[in-house]
């Protein structure tokens, strides 16, 4: 890794994106391009500034960044994306993988493990820590059964995810900028593929298996 490699940073934290900049200006061919504090901002600073990596953080005060990560992969396929979060369940880990993320991290491995986590995406490997090597051989071991969540479409989850923060069907269209109807629709599906009748059984769904926050 020799030419120079142009970085972005999402995190809603500014002491954080303080802390990864001052981390990455030991390293002589890393820039920091850019950064944002706000979720809708994400995929405009990308477009703008073309970055080699995203570090992104997962959970944003208004928002989950997931949600965004298949756009951004969509609209530039050639972009890594390093997802990060202060959540240690495996959960977020597979699903950022699955959506197209480079690699996964918490917070807490994020000042010892950043570096070598960026240089082994850089180079276009995956990086993910140990012990999620280890989850992931357990799963193949033990033909894992996927939690019912994981066959919904991304934007089935995240119509999921709306309701039980307390949105109104009308909400959720307005903030998506779909229509009512579209919005009813995803969530008769999500109702039908989770075996689920009603909004507050969607909310309890939702807080039982750790997908709002």
């Amino acid at each position: 890794m020799n030419t120079m490699k142009k970085i972005a940073i999402a995190d809603d934290h500014d002491i954080i994106r303080y802390a990864i900049k001052l981390l990455l200006e030991k390293n002589p061919v890393l820039s920091v391009v850019a950064d944002t504090n706000e979720l809708a901002k994400i995929v405009e600073m990308c477009r703008a500034n073309k970055p080699d990596l995203l570090l992104l953080d997962i959970n944003f005060e208004n928002g989950d960044s997931l949600n965004i990560l298949k756009q951004l992969k969509k609209e530039d396929r050639h972009l890594k994306v390093l997802v990060y979060s202060a959540h240690e369940e495996m959960k977020y880990a597979f699903r950022a993988l699955k959506l197209g993320a480079s690699g996964y991290l918490t917070k807490q491995q994020a000042v010892e493990s950043l570096p070598e986590a960026i240089e082994c995406v850089l180079q276009g490997k995956k990086y993910i820590s140990a012990a999620l090597a280890q989850e992931l051989a357990n799963r193949v071991q033990d033909d894992f059964e996927a939690a019912e969540y994981e066959k919904l479409s991304e934007r089935e989850l995240q119509t999921l995810q709306l309701i039980a923060s307390g949105l109104s069907v009308g909400d959720i269209a307005e903030r998506l900028n779909l229509s009512v109807k579209t919005i009813s629709m995803y969530r008769s599906r999500v109702l039908t593929k989770l075996d689920l009748r009603h909004n507050a059984d969607l909310m309890r769904y939702a807080m039982d298996n750790h997908l709002v926050s």
